[in-house]
């Protein structure tokens, strides 16, 4: 069934190395989203109009626009319209930061704005400033209330980063269509055994981040 070319020279390592690559780029995306995510999610809670439209913008872009479409635009585009010599692998994160961190801020704005305004009001009444208000009362209820989509969405950011082989990076699907290429005469159905190895590996990276975030759906959600 194909899978005999997992054990010819060191084609098995190479997805091994493949999907660290897509781990890696993942995981510096994942970091930027979370702080910047946080940020900006704060600022579309403000009431300032300007900001509000900017940020309103941003997000739809985000929503609207295909990641390939993106890193295209930013690996190609950027090259030769602002004359920017950028690897694949920096795109690559520019694009997937700039994916997550609109989600994000997107889930920091909706958990900021399900808090309701009475606890605001006891915290003062009970003497705390407003800081003192943000970091023990408010936070804390922000971070349970988003902690489990957030998870989601480092899985989803994992399975989409197969898309940078469109641009050259040589990660866990692009080894595999090499695999397959340099079998094809000996091995004409090899194509069966390496894409169900990346799947298995792409199932085995995200599977306990989805168990987690299911644990903590009910945890929480008691």
């Amino acid at each position: 069934m194909g899978f005999e070319v997992l054990f010819k020279g060191s084609n098995m390592l190479r997805l091994l190395e493949g999907l660290g690559v897509s781990l890696g780029i993942s995981l510096i995306s994942v970091v930027i989203s979370i702080v910047l995510g946080v940020f900006v999610g704060m600022l579309m809670t403000m009431k300032n109009k300007v900001i509000k439209a900017i940020t309103r913008v941003y997000l739809e872009i985000v929503r609207i626009m295909p990641q390939m479409v993106l890193l295209f635009i930013v690996y190609f585009g950027a090259t030769k319209a602002m004359g920017i010599n950028l690897s694949a692998e920096v795109s690559a994160i520019i694009v997937f930061s700039f994916w997550g961190v609109g989600e994000m801020s997107d889930l920091v704005r909706g958990a900021m704005q399900s808090i309701p305004v009475i606890q605001y009001e006891s915290s003062y009444a009970l003497g705390l400033n407003k800081f003192q208000t943000f970091i023990h009362v408010i936070i804390p209820q922000i971070i349970r209330r988003m902690l489990p989509l957030s998870i989601n969405l480092i899985t989803r950011m994992i399975k989409t980063t197969s898309l940078v082989m469109m641009i050259g990076i040589v990660e866990v699907l692009k080894v595999g269509q090499q695999i397959i290429e340099a079998n094809r005469k000996t091995s004409p159905d090899a194509a069966f055994g390496v894409f169900a190895t990346i799947f298995l590996l792409y199932f085995i990276a995200c599977w306990p981040i989805s168990c987690l975030s299911k644990y903590l759906e009910k945890k929480w959600g008691k």
